[in-house]
């Protein structure tokens, strides 16, 4: 595989996310599915909390695909928090900026849109736990 296969996956055939999602066990590691112009499309699987984060010049575009994705975000000057929760089927964008923090009890499947290289643990975080890949993404296996 050569840097420009990694640098555009390949999208000559339909690829169905349940099989995308299928290629990998990790959790909170997304893989990049294919690129829209700039922009990554990943898939991730996500259980427990995944780790407070920021991205000061992105927003974070989130789908959940299977299961319940709660966000905790940090608001305002960051003295007031309040959770999101989203659905199969539900869309929530974290504004750049906002320090926001995803976690599943039961588990989640869900699709990214960020620019490419975004790291997965933004521009300032928390101490990050061994169970966050922090990552711009990871090819998918096919």
């Amino acid at each position: 595989m050569t840097t420009d296969d990694l640098a555009r996956p390949a999208t000559t055939e339909p690829l169905p996310l349940a099989d995308a999602l299928r290629s990998f066990d990790a959790l909170w590691s997304p893989r990049i599915v294919t690129r829209v112009n700039d922009y990554d499309v990943r898939v991730a699987k996500a259980l427990g909390e995944h780790v407070w984060h920021v991205h000061e010049d992105t927003d974070e575009f989130f789908l959940v695909v299977e299961g319940v994705l709660d966000i905790d975000l940090r608001e305002g000057d960051g003295s007031h928090e309040r959770t999101v929760t989203l659905p199969r089927g539900a869309v929530f964008v974290v504004e750049r900026g906002v320090w926001h923090r995803p976690h599943s009890a039961d588990g989640a499947s869900l699709l990214l849109l960020e620019p490419s290289g975004t790291s997965t643990v933004g521009d300032a975080h928390d101490p990050v736990p061994d169970h966050v890949d922090a990552t711009t993404g990871h090819a998918l296996t096919r």
